[in-house]
């Protein structure tokens, strides 16, 4: 799933992670061998400059675990420190795991990857009845189905009472913004689809499958397959991100309808024994084996190309020649080197999973608060030091970049309120807006007189409860009573020609506004 800066440096790097093995379960030593100069100073460092309050740390070479550990706290606040086996929400990391599971049935002989999803869901539908027929399982991971950026993320994000089921069901109402295979864009959905199919053919549920067949052989024992995890008692990472200007917990995401596209909560110790096993084809232990390397493969062959960007000056080592998505995965160049590499966010969690085959190096790094430039400030730190290169000051590179995005989206909205109209008012009593609207693939959302004004209500999404406040002509903003939401938007009512209202539009109203709140992909008619 996508934060607020889970693409943003995705798009900067032309993108836009047993018996013999019980070591794994165990913290290892702080300082790397041949030393990463000043390990502990530099993620402390990370830590207080992007205001993090804890990090888990993996590297994992040549086979063996060179580091699992926390650093920081659980909760800002509190001294309880983060530890190897502290949980933290891996988000859209887990789509990898989504994917193996995948080719878990394809070795099974009970799937093909080109095969037509339809094959498996006889009932499944696209907007378009051909692209019904012809989009197959590799489709749904490679995001180039046609539909937009996040699109269809509403039905779960923020929480909602959409089933799995009904939120599949909704996707053949989503009017795509490219043609089938032309173009890429990062969605969520479509995992959602591949977890159902991955039900129909084995009998189990997604949650079951991945846990039997992915998170027991390789004794994850720590992490657990669903975002409610994340509300349990005990080890657990409290989320946290700014809000209104102070950094603080918030309440987790535990929408588990979409586990298989960002569900899965883990720990530095497992993803240890994660990444050994996808740099080694699936091998857990000697001639043990969970996949192939016909799976590996296929999880790492690009799909869909992806545009490549320049990077901002002092970052050049980031530049990417090639870059592409795979099954889970996004594949790029680093330094000469091939990269296997994913990012993952969600309210109060960010994270990167990093592989250089080529090097048998694996690298997670996973937070609580919606930070970006940390992971990316320790990953590259790491990188440098592998890769025998001049190690830069990634810290302040990134600190400076995130000041300028920062300084970029308050221009945005301040010129946003320096264009309105203070001096419009609207064509209508505010009763006349008032009614039942209802959105094709979304439902119903209900306007409604409230105490002098005008409050917003969507019907299977409790905490997206807003008052409307006039803007300008027949546009109102859209301020949500939950301010962790962090998703204001613009509602714009359309009249007919007898000047009654017929429908609304809507759209985030600043480009801080995650992208999973797709208010812009609602056509909201007015029903009589």
């Amino acid at each position: 799933m996508a934060i607020r800066s889970r693409l943003v440096l995705l798009s900067l790097l032309g993108v836009l992670v047993l018996p013999s093995r019980e070591v794994l379960a165990q913290e290892a030593a702080t300082d790397l061998p041949a030393g990463v100069p000043d390990l502990d100073a530099w993620v402390e460092r990370t830590l207080e400059t992007f205001e993090v309050p804890g990090v888990a740390i993996t590297i994992v070479k040549d086979g063996e675990v060179v580091l699992a550990r926390g650093f920081g706290v659980r909760r800002i606040g509190e001294s309880t420190p983060v530890d190897s086996r502290t949980r933290f929400g891996i988000a859209s990391n887990t789509k990898a795991f989504t994917a193996t599971a995948l080719g878990l049935l394809v070795e099974d002989g009970l799937l093909e990857w080109d095969a037509s999803v339809i094959d498996y869901l006889p009932w499944f539908q696209m907007w378009d009845p051909w692209v019904t027929r012809e989009i197959t399982v590799r489709d749904l991971l490679v995001h180039r189905s046609g539909l937009g950026l996040g699109q269809g993320d509403l039905l779960y994000w923020p929480e909602s009472d959409f089933t799995r089921r009904e939120i599949v069901e909704a996707v053949r109402y989503l009017k795509p913004v490219t043609s089938f295979r032309s173009a890429y864009a990062y969605d969520n959905i479509l995992y959602h689809v591949a977890a159902l199919v991955i039900e129909e053919v084995s009998g189990l549920t997604w949650e079951d499958f991945v846990q039997a067949r992915i998170i027991e052989p390789l004794g994850m024992e720590d992490t657990r397959v669903t975002r409610a995890s994340t509300l349990e008692e005990g080890n657990v990472a409290t989320p946290h991100a700014r809000i209104e200007g102070t950094v603080r917990p918030v309440v987790p995401l535990a929408a588990t309808a979409t586990n298989a596209a960002g569900g899965i909560n883990s720990t530095a110790a497992d993803m240890a024994k994660w990444l050994i096993v996808q740099l080694d084809s699936g091998r857990v232990s000697g001639s043990e084996r969970i996949f192939s390397q016909r799976t590996t493969t296929q999880l790492w062959k690009p799909v869909t190309p992806l545009p490549i960007g320049r990077v901002p000056e002092g970052m050049e080592p980031m530049q990417a020649q090639f870059a592409g998505y795979a099954l889970g995965f996004g594949i790029r160049d680093h330094r000469g080197q091939k990269m296997i590499t994913h990012t993952g966010g969600l309210p109060g969690y960010v994270s990167r999973v990093t592989m250089i085959p080529g090097l048998k190096l694996g690298i997670a790094v996973l937070t609580n608060q919606e930070m970006g430039v940390a992971f990316e400030s320790i990953t590259n730190r790491i990188l440098d030091h592998y890769l025998e290169a001049e190690p830069r000051d990634w810290i302040t590179l990134f600190r400076d970049l995130q000041a300028r995005r920062d300084s970029t989206v308050a221009a945005r909205d301040q010129s946003a309120a320096a264009e309105r109209d203070s001096t419009s008012r609207p064509s209508l009593p505010l009763e006349g807006y008032a009614g039942t609207y209802r959105d094709a693939w979304y439902g119903d959302i209900e306007i409604m007189e409230e105490e002098g004004g005008l409050a917003i209500q969507f019907s299977r999404t409790e905490s997206l409860l807003g008052d409307l406040e006039h803007w300008q002509f027949d546009t109102f903003y859209v301020r949500w009573r939950d301010r962790e939401l962090r998703a204001d938007a613009f509602i714009t009512f359309e009249l007919d020609t007898d000047g009654s209202v017929a429908g609304a539009r809507m759209k985030a109203a600043s480009p801080s506004v995650d992208f999973s709140y797709d208010f812009h992909d609602l056509d909201l008619r007015r029903v009589p």
